[in-house]
């Protein structure tokens, strides 16, 4: 006996020339920054020493903070997802802050922290650690605008995840670590992958937190985005190949992990089993 096909519900005409128009609004500058590039001037523009400084920096910089989000945001996307009452939601707030607060604030605020008279910032002195103007400057800003979307992917991820794994291994003797470690983490691995690209590609593209907070320093903190800020007032070629090579290198990363965010990020029904006692 053959099963009818389920039927696709038909979309509105407006809401697909709605959904189009959103769509040409967000690519069309892309698309003309492409188009504006003087690709004859690419060869020059990436050979020289300060954009090979500042494309280095920014992918060592953007590593070092991509992985931090990993050694931090994991954890606390852990707690955050398994946590409930007021503090919990007073916590994830102040996690999602950094991604709606101007990142210029964001400077000013690690200012305020760990500048040389910020409240940490004595105590670090003290220990030789100066953040202000400085690569670990840098990473500080990167992490600081860049971790929240890795907490907040992963934390989805752990909240509408199946429970019976954990549940299992508690049930056998194992211990909040090793089951964290060997069960909840290996199944919420696409959606930790999926985080490090988004946080990454975030740091890679941190401008306000990190000029505001380290400087433009050229050869110690001047970022990719940084040069093409400096370019855009003194050359305004370098600054749209530049640019063009910001948006290559991110458009890869989601293209190449685009079956990783697309399953984090698609809704998954909690099964929940019974507890044994």
């Amino acid at each position: 006996m053959s099963v009818a096909p389920a039927l696709t519900p038909s979309r509105p005409a407006v809401v697909v020339v709605l959904g189009l128009l959103g769509a040409a609004f967000l690519s069309l500058p892309v698309v003309a920054l492409l188009v504006r590039v003087p690709w004859s001037d690419v060869g020059e523009v990436l050979g020289s020493s300060t954009s090979l400084q500042a494309l280095w920096l920014s992918l060592a910089t953007s590593a070092a903070a991509a992985g931090l989000s990993v050694v931090f945001g994991v954890p606390l996307a852990w707690l955050l997802a398994g946590g409930q009452g007021r503090l919990v939601a007073l916590g994830r707030a102040v996690v999602l802050l950094p991604i709606v607060l101007p990142p210029v604030v964001g400077g000013l605020a690690l200012l305020a922290a760990l500048g040389r008279r910020g409240v940490a910032g004595p105590l670090l002195a003290e220990v030789g650690v100066v953040m202000p103007f400085s690569p670990a400057g840098v990473v500080a800003a990167q992490v600081f605008v860049a971790m929240p979307f890795l907490v907040v992917t992963v934390e989805a991820a752990l909240r509408t995840g199946d429970v019976r794994g954990a549940d299992a291994a508690a049930s056998l003797g194992a211990g909040a670590w090793r089951t964290f470690r060997q069960v909840t983490l290996p199944a919420a691995a696409p959606a930790v992958v999926a985080g490090v690209a988004l946080a990454w590609a975030r740091a890679l593209g941190e401008f306000g937190a990190t000029i505001t907070f380290a400087g433009n320093l050229e050869g110690r903190t001047q970022t990719l985005p940084l040069a093409i800020y400096l370019g855009a007032q003194t050359d305004p070629g370098g600054a749209l190949v530049l640019s063009a090579l910001l948006v290559v290198v991110s458009l890869a990363v989601l293209v190449v992990l685009r079956s990783r965010w697309v399953v984090a990020f698609r809704p998954v029904v909690p099964a929940r089993g019974p507890r044994t006692g």
